[in-house]
């Protein structure tokens, strides 16, 4: 036992200028080592990518919008209203690609009232998916109800509006400053609010320039010797 204990004695000397160094060598790579992220912590890239289908260069650009939120229940309720309503996986991705604060709009305050007032006007539920995903921040700000008031003050029945709104789905979600000038262009070019062909001359000019449209007129008065009055006929 005593020859033991010389031993053990002789070996701890021996080495202590090596032991007594190594351990304080590997302390730095303990306390360096990266603290995990809280596990109960919203990832907002992560659910983009996983949940929505964005790609990741799409996830890191949209996710600087959303670092407000704190859980996924809100982006989960707009993303089951969103297929409920009819938009494929891809569609849902790229209407949260365009606005990524979709994902915070308020399903029974905001999203379905917009599709139940669309859906009194004559339209499908496919056809407010196209304009949603069209169109998804004029969607969630709600400009469409101003819009379709305008029109109503133009004359327009919900049946126009509705067809309108299939064949220039951005007529219903654009500026109403924008759309005021659409109305008074297609006044411009000679058909009144309240004609049967109104609704007509507002599909025509939508979105168009005052420059286009004049040269449109301009070119069939030169080649037809067409009158104003029979140029915005044609028109």
């Amino acid at each position: 036992m005593l020859r033991l204990r010389k031993c053990v004695v002789s070996y701890i000397l021996s080495s202590s200028s090596t032991s007594a160094i190594s351990p304080l060598r590997r302390l730095p790579s303990t306390t360096a080592a990266p603290i995990s992220p809280n596990p109960s912590s919203f990832a907002v890239e992560e659910y983009l990518v996983h949940a929505c289908g964005l790609t990741r260069p799409q996830a890191l650009k949209a996710s600087t919008k959303l670092s407000h939120l704190k859980s996924p229940a809100k982006p989960n309720a707009v993303l089951a209203f969103l297929s409920g309503l009819g938009l494929s996986g891809a569609d849902a991705a790229a209407a949260v690609a365009k606005d990524p604060q979709l994902l915070c709009a308020k399903v029974d305050k905001t999203l379905a009232p917009l599709v139940d007032g669309l859906t009194g006007l004559g339209l499908s539920r496919s056809d407010i998916a196209r304009l949603l995903s069209l169109t998804p921040d004029h969607f969630r700000r709600r400009v469409i109800k101003p819009n379709v008031v305008f029109l109503r003050e133009c004359g327009l029945g919900d049946c126009d509006i509705a067809q309108l709104c299939i064949h220039a789905p951005r007529l219903l979600t654009a500026n109403p400053e924008r759309v005021w000038a659409m109305v008074a262009c297609a006044e411009g070019i000679g058909v009144p609010r309240g004609s049967g062909m109104f609704r007509e001359a507002l599909h025509a000019v939508a979105f168009q320039s005052k420059e286009k449209i004049a040269a449109k007129v301009d070119y069939l008065k030169n080649t037809f010797r067409w009158s104003d009055a029979e140029a915005s006929v044609a028109v």
